[in-house]
């Protein structure tokens, strides 16, 4: 874990270890929007060895779609309770919760974050906090 430490626990009620989790799960997101580009193919490959094998039944279409709809929903999570914590500052809550090295600095010089820094951490702890009762 980077530099960033865990919210306040007896203002927000959440524990360093449950703080870990939700950044963790937030550091996911590039991951979880990359597999949803490019993981749509249902189609395995053909064994023809000329053996017997048994018969695969299971759904490979539906697997993907399943694990595919887990992922969309997750992402929509993080998405929604950015857009909650703060509906201005969404896009740059979104950039510091899921890439590990957003700093405060960097998304104001680089990204032209219209905010100061305690109206930015105390959003993005919001959002930690919200998220904290979502998932």
């Amino acid at each position: 874990m980077t530099n960033i430490r865990p919210i306040n626990e007896n203002k927000y009620g959440i524990s360093k270890h449950r703080f870990r989790e939700l950044y963790y799960f937030c550091l996911q997101y590039p991951e979880w929007q990359e597999e949803l580009k490019h993981n749509t193919n249902t189609v395995g490959a053909i064994i023809t060895d000329g053996l017997p094998h048994g018969s695969n039944t299971s759904d490979s279409t539906a697997i993907l779609a399943a694990r595919r709809a887990d992922l969309r929903t997750k992402c929509e999570i993080i998405e929604e309770t950015a857009i909650k914590a703060d509906s201005e500052l969404h896009e740059y809550i979104l950039k510091a919760v899921t890439t590990e090295r957003a700093s405060f600095n960097y998304l104001k010089m680089r990204m032209g974050l219209p905010c100061e820094r305690d109206m930015y951490y105390d959003r993005r702890r919001k959002f930690y906090w919200l998220l904290s009762h979502e998932v």
